[in-house]
């Protein structure tokens, strides 16, 4: 089983979204027996909510399900369960860094599947409020990232 987690700062609007989008690619390649899909947050906020009504509505506009996600925090323990961390930002980088174990993991800023965007970072719409731009790029670096574990493990 190959393990993916994506970790944003409250883990209600960017890793969530990445985990429904990518789980919905998975799914329909039929790959849910061989990839399992995970998101945290690096604050502790939001544990035990569901997804931002922002990242709900724009799942619900792609028909993609998030039934039963809700928001946890980071673990160290995710960087020996995981095989693929990816952070939305340097900021969760950092505190990611910060854990136990941490300091040596391989952790993939997301932004680093689409070398070919301006931006650097996934832009948090819990302060830009724009859902769809988010959407755009977890959309596009799922379809790498997917590419990547199918071509390097599967």
């Amino acid at each position: 089983m190959i393990n993916v987690v994506f970790v944003c700062l409250g883990n209600i609007c960017r890793s969530p979204m990445a985990e429904a989008v990518l789980g919905n690619k998975i799914a329909g390649k039929n790959l849910q027996d061989r990839i399992k899909v995970d998101s945290a947050g690096t604050g502790d906020w939001h544990i035990g909510h569901p997804p931002h009504e922002g990242t709900r509505k724009i799942l619900d506009e792609y028909q993609i399900s998030y039934e039963g996600m809700v928001a946890r925090q980071v673990t160290s323990k995710d960087f020996e369960q995981f095989d693929y961390v990816l952070c939305m930002d340097q900021a969760n980088l950092g505190n990611l860094r910060k854990l136990p174990g941490g300091e040596n993991a391989v952790i993939i800023p997301f932004m680093e599947l689409l070398p070919d965007e301006v931006l650097r970072e996934v832009p948090d719409p819990y302060f830009t409020g724009n859902f769809e731009e988010v959407y755009a790029l977890i959309n596009a670096g799922c379809d790498v990232l997917l590419d990547m574990i199918v071509k390097d493990k599967l």
